[in-house]
């Protein structure tokens, strides 16, 4: 198990950390809007809506899609990886109500990661701790699904607050 910490310097910009060392960041254009770049040791990769409602959400290096997700009718966001020509998919989900996370899991159901939200009142601003699973520490890109996974989060409190 690993942890991660994600802190939010505004609400445009989130740092993703371990252990104090900095793994990546992530940058949303507007908060009107989907669109996002991060940056993962000296790589980018920009996040954009597709389709005239906007609903698929693509994951591109330069013009390479990596991964696409969708919220589904029932509220879980569904990804579908295509790293090194391998079609993965994943379940990112909303838990609980009072002592809510949002988790990974991967086909199977196996849960991947947690990641629990803080709303700073003070900033109004949210942070993250992330706690990953022994198998997902084993993932080749788990960088990009770990900055994926935040952009979901992000993606379904922005949905839901709409939605209210």
């Amino acid at each position: 198990m690993t942890e991660y910490k994600v802190k939010s310097s505004n609400s445009l910009v989130f740092e993703l950390t371990k252990d104090e060392a900095s793994i990546g960041t992530l940058t949303y254009t507007s908060w009107f809007r989907f669109s996002a770049e991060f940056e993962i040791l000296h790589s980018k990769y920009q996040i954009e809506p597709k389709g005239f409602w906007g609903t698929t959400i693509e994951l591109k290096e330069g013009e390479r899609i990596l991964l696409k997700f969708r919220m589904n009718w029932n509220g879980e966001i569904v990804i579908q990886t295509y790293f090194n020509e391998i079609k993965s998919g994943y379940i990112f989900k909303h838990r609980g109500i009072f002592k809510e996370s949002f988790v990974l899991a991967d086909q199977n159901g196996i849960e991947l990661l947690v990641m629990k939200p803080d709303l700073k009142w003070h900033t109004m601003h949210y942070e993250y701790q992330i706690t990953t699973s022994d198998t997902f520490d084993t993932f080749f890109e788990k960088e990009i699904l770990l900055m994926t996974s935040l952009h979901c989060a992000n993606y379904y409190m922005s949905m839901m607050t709409a939605g209210m």
